[in-house]
C-alpha cells in the first residue's frame, strides 16, 4: 500500500467518524449577530435532535427547540455562572425536580455542552412531574470574551393519568415565556430582547416544532 494511499484512508476515516459537534454544522446551527454559533435543537446523548420522548403531534414528529439564551456578564468563573443562574431558576420558582428525562446536550460556540441541571432524571420545573408543567434543561456556559452564555430548551407538558400516554406535549412557547418572564420578575436575570434561531419547522412533511415561533428570548444579568 503506498503512503498516498493509506493516507487517504486514514483522511476517510477520520472525516466518517466525526464527533457529534461537527455533525451539528450547516443547517442545524444558527449564527446570530455578535453572539457565538448556537445549536437549533436539544440533543440527545448520542448527539442527534431530541424527539420529546417520540411524541406525535398532529401527525408529526416532535423536534425540541432551542427557545432560550442567558447571557450573564457578572460571574466570576464557570462554577459561579452555574451557582448563579441555579439560583435565579429556583427563585423564579423553577428549582431542580426529578421525574424528567435527562443527558441532554446543547451545541454553543463549536462544542457541545451536558445540561443543567445534572441529576439522572432531573430538570428545572415549576411544578411536580405528576401535574402539568413547565420544564427545561439549560446548556452551557460557554465563555464570552466578557461573561458566559448559556441556551436552554423548555416545554409544557399536561398530564393527565386517564389518558395515554398520560404525560403529552403542551407548548414550546408558553414554557418559554413563562420560564423567562418569571426570571425578569423576582430575580436580576432579565429579559432584553429576541434572537431569530430559524427552527421552527412549518411545512416540513414529517417533523413539527408544534407552536414554536423560531425566535429564543434573551436573558441578560450584570453584576
Amino acid at each position: 500500500m503506498t503512503r498516498i494511499r493509506l493516507c487517504l484512508l486514514i483522511l476517510c476515516a477520520v472525516l466518517t467518524s466525526a464527533p457529534p459537534a461537527q455533525a451539528q454544522q450547516g443547517v442545524d446551527i444558527a449564527t446570530p449577530e455578535g453572539l457565538p454559533a448556537i445549536g437549533k435543537w436539544m440533543l440527545t446523548a448520542k448527539g442527534v435532535p431530541s424527539d420529546w420522548l417520540g411524541e406525535i403531534y398532529r401527525g408529526k414528529n416532535l423536534r425540541e427547540p432551542i427557545n432560550v439564551i442567558i447571557i450573564d456578564k457578572g460571574a466570576a468563573s464557570v462554577e459561579d455562572a452555574k451557582a448563579r443562574l441555579l439560583a435565579a431558576a429556583a427563585r423564579a420558582g423553577y428549582p431542580v425536580r426529578f421525574g424528567h428525562s435527562a443527558g441532554y446536550q446543547g451545541f454553543i460556540g463549536g462544542q457541545l455542552h451536558a445540561q443543567l441541571p445534572q441529576g439522572r432524571d432531573d430538570a428545572f420545573s415549576n411544578d411536580i412531574f405528576e401535574m402539568s408543567n413547565n420544564h427545561g434543561r439549560i446548556f452551557g456556559p460557554h465563555a464570552l470574551e466578557q461573561g458566559y452564555l448559556f441556551t436552554g430548551a423548555f416545554s409544557r407538558e399536561e398530564v393527565d393519568p386517564f389518558r395515554d400516554p398520560p404525560h403529552q406535549y403542551g407548548s414550546f412557547n408558553r414554557a418559554r415565556d413563562d420560564f423567562t418572564q418569571r426570571l425578569d420578575r423576582s430575580t436580576s436575570f432579565k429579559v432584553s430582547g429576541f434572537v431569530a434561531l430559524g427552527n421552527a419547522l412549518i411545512d416540513d412533511p414529517k417533523l413539527t416544532t408544534g407552536d414554536h415561533d423560531g425566535m429564543a428570548v434573551v436573558v441578560r444579568v450584570g453584576r
